[in-house]
């Protein structure tokens, strides 16, 4: 595949999902872009303790939401779609808004624009009223909301067994690999 899949991670709590997204795309493989932001920095060296930078280590390219001129800022750059995980409200209302204000928004916009995928992997707990509304104006503006709630059917063991589980079935629903733990109902005990 030519084009590449982009990947924007904000400072929503959840920065392991982008981790081990990152990991399994490196596997498949997917050629991937990143844009972080810097709130998306500090959640990242807060929860994973990891340095951004090692972001590099799993990407062809990683933008800071500062390079506002960075080629997914234009809808001739080469991407396919672009996931946001963790997705936070901020972000989910600017993308809702139409802000451009930084690459991370440009880059949602353009993908908007162009009619291509743009899944938003949000991570917030209650959601008001404007949350749910700015949910439903990017839904009917095409983009996917994909929360980050994981499925216990899969019987996962751990942490990292929950967090691969759901980031497997974002992958699957992209149709970049196959679900292991697809739901075949309840066996009778």
């Amino acid at each position: 595949m030519e084009e590449k899949l982009l990947i924007g991670i904000t400072g929503a709590s959840g920065a392991v999902y982008a981790w081990k997204l990152l990991k399994i795309l490196k596997e498949i493989p997917v050629r991937v872009e990143v844009i972080i932001t810097e709130a998306g920095k500090l959640v990242f060296k807060h929860e994973l303790e990891k340095d951004w930078m090692e972001l590099h280590s799993l990407a062809e390219r990683v933008y800071e939401e500062r390079e506002i001129s960075a080629p997914p800022a234009s809808g001739s750059a080469p991407y396919w779609g672009m996931i946001i995980i963790p997705c936070s409200m901020g972000t989910l209302g600017g993308l809702a808004s139409g802000q451009t204000r930084n690459l991370l928004l440009r880059a949602g916009d353009v993908v908007l624009k162009e009619r291509k995928p743009l899944v938003l992997v949000v991570r917030e707990t209650p959601l008001n009223l404007i949350h749910l509304q700015n949910m439903v104006t990017l839904t009917l503006a095409g983009a996917i909301i994909f929360p980050a709630m994981p499925g216990f059917y899969s019987k996962p063991k751990d942490l990292e067994g929950l967090i691969e589980s759901f980031v497997t079935r974002l992958l699957s629903f992209l149709k970049l690999k196959d679900y292991t733990h697809q739901w075949q109902g309840l066996e009778d005990d």
